[in-house]
């Protein structure tokens, strides 16, 4: 008779209507508007697609590179000397310059696009513009305008649902406009 009081004590619990505790909820986070959420959204998307990889230039930090906070997603920098490229290495790899923004492959050089609002990014740009250049791999998403050179990997890009495309575009509409006029790509005769 050993379970007669657990059995009894189980009963009289139930009978109460006691309940266990519940575990305290976390507190609410603030409420976002749906602009809010989708620029949130958008830096998500652009963090997790290593978007500031190339299009942020980097500086030397405590832990190494990092993007520099004055010029995130503002692509590679006007005016920034191109150390010419070893042309024996050239025959096996690929090359990326120092602040990330610069690579040197057969195709010749090529210098990450400005992001920011600013016009000389993608201020200016359409959100139909901006998804033929991820998707389509078009020169500032315009018909019949170049291709987008390597490392560009809009092919990982082409399926790429509409409203990811909206998320990041509205993000990159919301970022901070830094003046930045990228170079022309350069032939590969030129490195």
């Amino acid at each position: 008779m050993r379970h007669l009081p657990t059995t009894a004590a189980l009963l009289l619990f139930l009978a109460t209507g006691c309940t266990a505790p519940e575990p305290p909820k976390p507190a609410a986070a603030p409420a976002m508007s749906s602009r809010e959420q989708l620029v949130e959204r958008g830096r998500y998307l652009v963090d997790i697609m290593g978007c500031n990889d190339c299009h942020s230039p980097k500086i030397m930090g405590p832990h190494g590179p990092m993007n520099d906070p004055d010029r995130v997603l503002s692509g590679h920098p006007a005016g920034a000397p191109v150390p010419p490229a070893d042309k024996e290495a050239l025959q096996a790899w690929l090359l990326f310059g120092m602040d990330g923004t610069t690579t040197v492959g057969p195709w010749g050089t090529t210098f990450s696009a400005n992001l920011t609002s600013d016009a000389t990014g993608i201020g200016n740009w359409t959100e139909e513009q901006f998804k033929r250049a991820l998707t389509q791999g078009l020169f500032k998403g315009l018909e019949g305008s170049r291709p987008l050179l390597p490392p560009m990997p809009w092919q990982n890009y082409k399926d790429i649902k509409d409203e990811d495309v909206h998320a990041i575009f509205t993000y990159l509409q919301s970022t901070k406009p830094v003046e930045n006029v990228v170079p022309a790509p350069l032939p590969p005769a030129a490195h």
